[in-house]
């Protein structure tokens, strides 16, 4: 069957599923037995049991339902709520006040997570119900957890860094050194959009307090946002410090919070038995999503898809620019169906030879890729991001994908950044290694 009328029938079918309500990680197997159909392959039960069983036995997936469970944990008991009271007063004087939590959360996790599903879940469980409470725009809570989410692939360590380090003979300790720049740039693009939007719709953020503005006010606030900050620079300096691994880190992660959890007096039996359930639910959640997006990975592999979309790019003869644009609409709509790390494996060793041939930056490219990756995660049908929010608010999935709009824009503008200036994703390593 002609490549196009293929592609035609997927996205169909893809956006039928969706749109009657059937389960993502359904309608991801569905298209994907759709295509292997298309082709007459007649081992569909093998493979889907092959890929389900690679998909849910990684590794690297073991620290998501931990992290998981640590903020159910934050979210269930006071914590959540001191987290909030603690940074009121110290960011009063900033347009948009508490919106800029989830940047900030966001960045700090990401560091710890690596994963970009394990952020978003996190820190949602803990921030949306409170900027609910305390009555800001749902809009713009949902769309900066959205974008926020996203760091997760890009401040290190990050799962997608070492895929694409393995996959392009990449040093995977520059690549990290290397997406901190880049990660901070998008922190402080996130941060400045939140000031504007804040000063332009004054009328949908909460006033401030006066009382809320004495110092002394802040300093007992502090009080109350030390025990959570001591954890996160508990986990964070556990994996920098070499101590234990990320996976070893989040289970550390959940008995600090636990134990922070007793010393308030906020544990017993119940919050216990409602976070540990709710981090079940949401791990399942997400592997069933991985599930399905590994299978039609593999089916799309079986279709050629990416592999035609790459070479057909590449018998275009075009300039470094052109190619890099075309790349990245490319992987902008592979990663509308596929999960960021199926989007670097199936394209990589095919587009790799093009990249080496225009003289672009191995190093580079790799923050490049991880950046229109993140701009996929938060794209309409299949981003990643979006569903995992959609299933802690159950919004609309369409009403999350336009309130994550603006910062699918902001990503966008830090990758033309480093595009004019590459120093900000090439300078530390390098200089680093001169050294």
């Amino acid at each position: 069957m002609d490549f196009v009328v293929i592609s035609i029938v997927l996205v169909a079918s893809m956006l039928l599923l969706l749109a009657i309500g059937v389960w993502v990680s359904l309608a991801l197997i569905g298209v994907g037995i759709i295509g292997l159909m298309l082709i007459d392959n007649g081992q569909i039960g093998l493979l889907f049991g092959t890929t389900t069983w690679g998909a849910s036995t990684n590794w690297t997936l073991t620290a998501l339902p931990m992290f998981i469970w640590m903020g159910e944990v934050l979210f269930r008991t006071r914590l959540a709520s001191d987290l909030f009271e603690g940074l009121t007063p110290w960011l009063n004087r900033l347009p948009g006040r508490l919106l800029h939590v989830n940047v900030l959360s966001c960045g700090i996790f990401a560091a710890v997570s690596g994963s970009s599903a394990a952020t978003a879940a996190t820190i949602g469980r803990m921030t949306l119900p409170e900027l609910k409470k305390a009555g800001y725009s749902d809009r713009m809570a949902i769309g900066t957890l959205a974008g926020s989410g996203t760091l997760g692939l890009l401040i290190p360590p990050s799962i997608i860094l070492i895929v694409y380090g393995v996959a392009a003979e990449v040093s995977i300790s520059r690549l990290f050194i290397a997406g901190a720049l880049p990660g901070l740039l998008l922190v402080f693009l996130f941060m400045g959009y939140i000031v504007i939007w804040a000063l332009l719709n004054k009328d949908q953020v909460p006033q401030e307090s006066a009382a809320d503005l004495a110092f002394s006010v802040k300093l007992k606030a502090l009080k109350k946002l030390l025990p959570i900050l001591g954890l996160i620079g508990f986990v964070l300096g556990s994996i920098y410090a070499g101590f234990t691994t990320p996976t070893e880190a989040a289970a550390l992660g959940v008995f600090g919070a636990l134990l922070l959890a007793f010393i308030t007096g906020t544990l017993n039996l119940t919050t216990f038995s409602e976070s540990l359930l709710g981090a079940v639910k949401s791990s399942c959640m997400i592997g069933l999503i991985l599930v399905g997006a590994h299978f039609l990975s593999l089916a799309m592999g079986f279709l050629g898809i990416p592999r035609l979309l790459a070479a057909s790019i590449g018998n275009l003869d075009l300039s470094a620019f052109q190619l890099l644009a075309a790349l990245t609409l490319l992987f902008v709509i592979l990663g509308c169906f596929l999960d960021g790390i199926s989007v670097v494996v199936l394209t990589v060793s095919v587009v790799m030879p093009m990249i080496e041939q225009a003289g672009i930056d191995l190093l580079w490219f790799g923050i490049f890729i991880v950046l229109v990756v993140e701009m996929s995660q938060i794209t309409p049908p299949v981003g990643f991001n979006l569903f995992v929010i959609q299933s802690l608010t159950g919004r609309n999935i369409l009403y999350v994908a336009r309130a994550a709009l603006p910062f699918f824009l902001l990503i966008f503008l830090a990758l033309v950044l480093i595009y004019v200036f590459p120093g900000i994703a090439t300078y530390l390593p390098y200089s680093m290694t001169q050294r």
